[in-house]
């Protein structure tokens, strides 16, 4: 099929980012390549790089940023290894950083993927093909209890211990090895009567599935500190999350990094402790889509965008503490 995803907040990523010619961008989610391909679009003369892992969107990308094929460098691997990436390339610093967190829709409609809930597939859920860990081998693998972790912390599912219950006693017959499977058993699982009222019953399981095969919270938090270090003064990074997880995550980073947690006696003219402010918040509450963009593209009803720019090494008063 073919990769489509109409890129979220597209407009406020492009303004938010405060494009320079001759810039250097890095899309750390490049996906089929919306927001890099209106990056170029805004600033042809930048150059970006464009990081995914999986082969199916970098070849989509691939070709739809074929007109700047001398300004684009593309990696496959995955956004956590950022440092080693930029390395690799002989870049020290950039001008700008987006970071687009979660599953694309396209990995979602892939039925063979095992994103869906709605399509019989194979239960996979691996954004890297190459992965070794896959969400058949994590139902049918672990405990009850670290079943009940990964779908109560990574999905907030209420039903979480009686899920992973039914998922334990229906494994003992034979492995648990499809979507449809799963679904059928988390349906059992959880009462009628709060089926009927909510969304689709095994949205959070699934979510909390997916997180765990591709460790995507410990990713972004191992990253959201390297993209920061790898900023040019007054770069901005730019995170878009669609989980509560994932914003919570970004957004205790960002303040930790603009030194809201300053322990410094009060009076100084700038800031001493190890805590030092790095960077600025430009938006103190996240971005939302608008009402149009909800309405012309329902998932992105959950997205938050918030953005952090570089400070100078050496911060004033002016431009330190206070203004983070």
């Amino acid at each position: 099929m073919v990769f489509q995803h109409e890129p979220v907040l597209l407009q406020e990523v492009i303004s938010g980012l405060n494009l320079k010619s001759n810039g250097v961008y890095v899309d750390c989610t490049l996906g089929g390549a919306g927001h890099s391909y209106a990056i170029l679009q805004a600033e042809p003369n930048c150059t970006l790089i464009g990081i995914d892992q999986d082969p199916s969107a970098l070849a989509a990308a691939q070709k739809r940023l074929a007109p700047y094929k001398n300004q684009v460098k593309i990696v496959r691997n995955n956004f956590r290894n950022l440092d080693t990436i930029l390395d690799d390339l002989g870049f020290q610093q950039v001008d700008g950083i987006l970071m687009d967190i979660g599953v694309s829709s396209w990995q979602l409609d892939a039925g063979e993927r095992g994103f869906s809930f709605h399509q019989d597939a194979l239960l996979d859920m691996r954004m890297d093909p190459d992965n070794p860990v896959t969400a058949q081998q994590l139902v049918n693998n672990l405990s009850a209890e670290e079943l009940t972790r990964i779908i109560g912390e990574y999905g907030e599912e209420r039903w979480a211990k009686r899920i992973a219950e039914f998922i334990v006693a229906a494994r003992v017959d034979k492995p648990i090895q499809t979507t449809g499977e799963l679904v059928s058993i988390i349906k059992a699982a959880i009462p009628k009567k709060v089926r009927e009222a909510g969304p689709h019953p095994a949205r959070r399981t699934f979510q909390a599935l997916r997180i765990a095969v591709n460790d995507e919270l410990q990713a972004l938090e191992d990253t959201l500190d390297k993209a920061v270090q790898a900023l040019k003064p007054g770069g901005r990074l730019c995170v878009i999350t669609f989980h509560s997880l994932e914003d919570r995550i970004t957004k205790n980073v960002f303040r930790k990094l603009s030194g809201f947690e300053c322990s410094c006696p009060p009076g100084l003219p700038i800031c001493v402790c190890e805590k030092q402010p790095i960077i600025k918040l430009v938006n103190r509450k996240p971005i939302l889509p608008s009402a149009e963009e909800i309405d012309r593209n329902p998932r992105s009803r959950s997205a938050k965008l918030r953005i952090c720019e570089r400070l100078p090494k050496e911060v004033s008063e002016d431009g330190g503490s206070s203004e983070a």
